[in-house]
């Protein structure tokens, strides 16, 4: 009796033995996957050498992974655009040389955290950076980033010595992207060096402009001279010489119109106290005799005393340019409505002007205030004098939009919801 429980106990045992050797192999299966072979070798080797060979192969593993990743942070390092990294709360966990460099992070070296707008005053990449942590979607915003330097002199004032912030201007454009754990990464481009290119152009365009001012004046008094002497064919050659030469003096005027505005855009202006109603009767009856051709009438809504500092001609240019337009895209027998009304949230004069045409195409309205954009051909200034009071250079609307700005405006192209027909918005401040 005493053998027959120590042989039931013995093979109890032996039973616990194979199980519990077979829930550890289990274990073990389900723990140890990083290595491939592992479920291969768990009949053949022993537990401990199982264990050594995981961890080996982890830390090799984990020594590949550093490198990559180190070799990735280099390549970033020495890209030519400018990355950078912030966790959950702004601060900065990582950013290249070339982030360094333009935006004159001297505060922080690679291993700290510090918060991000103690090393980078903008406000601009500050919003890019939240509006993609609420949003999570990848954002894109161009901006001015102004960073503060000082000058290598001190400037002495009542005895007090200080030193003269200087602020650079930069334009720049972000791509941000939301990573996990609330971590967002930007991509920085700079563009100044496409802008000093482009200025640089559009200079040796003035440049050229100018020169061509003398030469075609001069052909167009001989034309003039000519048209008086001579018969008929010869005459109306000389007629259309004529026009066309006007036609390139008006497109040279205002090219250099357009450039003296960006260059010096607050100089070019004589501000004075403007009523708005004023303003747009004044440029109506200039455009009344084309606007009688079809039988459009003006129909002014809003405030009729409605003050603000403004120049006077600038301003009636910019109407006549959006007035004209609207006079030839329009049907006969309609009307054009504006109206102006104060926005008192901001303070700023909104005129609203709206035709009765068919719109604006949807490729074009990016591209209205271009400089010598061709799109729908009725809404550009080319013509026969029958069609406009105001022949064409392909520059008014680029004009008008530069008049604004210089106001310290916006102006915007689109199409109204309800009627389909154009709609131009203006906004100007009340005071500047």
């Amino acid at each position: 009796m005493t053998l027959f429980f120590f042989i039931l106990g013995l093979l109890v045992g032996i039973a616990i033995l194979l199980w519990n050797r077979y829930a550890l192999k289990s274990q073990l299966k389900n723990v140890l996957t990083a290595s491939p072979d592992t479920e291969d070798l768990l009949g053949s080797l022993p537990t401990i050498s199982l264990i050594k060979r995981e961890i080996l192969y982890l830390k090799q593993e984990c020594d590949r992974q550093q490198q990559e990743l180190q070799l990735r942070q280099e390549s970033l390092d020495h890209a030519p655009i400018a990355y950078l990294r912030v966790d959950e709360e702004n601060q900065l966990l990582w950013c290249n040389q070339k982030a360094q460099e333009l935006l004159q992070i001297d505060r922080w070296k690679p291993g700290q955290i510090r918060l991000f707008l103690e090393l980078v005053r903008s406000y601009e990449l500050d919003q890019l950076i939240e509006q993609t942590r609420q949003t999570q979607t990848p954002q894109i915003n161009e901006w001015v980033f102004y960073p503060i330097t000082y000058a290598p002199q001190n400037i002495t004032i009542e005895n007090y010595q200080t030193k003269r912030p200087i602020a650079a201007s930069i334009a720049l454009k972000g791509f941000s992207y939301p990573l996990s754990q609330g971590q967002i990464e930007v991509f920085i481009e700079n563009q100044q060096p496409l802008i000093e290119l482009s200025r640089s152009r559009d200079r040796a365009f003035s440049d050229l402009t100018h020169e061509l001012r003398t030469p075609l004046t001069s052909i167009s008094l001989v034309s003039e001279r000519l048209q008086t002497r001579l018969q008929e064919p010869e005459r109306r050659w000389v007629e259309q010489m004529l026009k066309e030469t006007r036609r390139l003096i008006s497109l040279v005027k205002d090219w250099l119109d357009l450039s003296q505005l960006e260059e010096n855009p607050y100089q070019t202006l004589s501000r004075q106290p403007l009523q708005l109603r004023e303003v747009i009767l004044s440029t109506w009856q200039i455009l009344d005799p084309l606007a009688q051709q079809k039988q459009i009438n003006l129909n002014y809504q809003g405030l009729n005393e409605l003050e603000f500092l403004g120049d006077h001609s600038r301003l009636m240019q910019v109407f006549i340019n959006l007035l004209d337009n609207s006079i030839k895209h329009s049907p006969p027998n309609t009307e054009i409505t504006i109206y102006g009304t104060i926005n008192p949230e901001n303070n700023a004069i909104e005129i609203n002007i709206l035709d009765e045409g068919e719109g604006f195409l949807e490729t074009d309205l990016p591209h209205i205030f271009d400089r010598l954009y061709r799109g729908d051909p009725s809404r550009t200034r080319q013509g026969s004098p029958e069609q406009s009071l105001h022949k064409g250079s392909g520059l008014g609307l680029a004009i008008a939009q530069e008049i604004i700005h210089a106001h310290g405006g916006t102006i915007i192209a689109q199409n109204h919801p309800d009627t389909g027909g154009a709609w131009t918005q203006i906004i100007l401040p009340v005071e500047i």
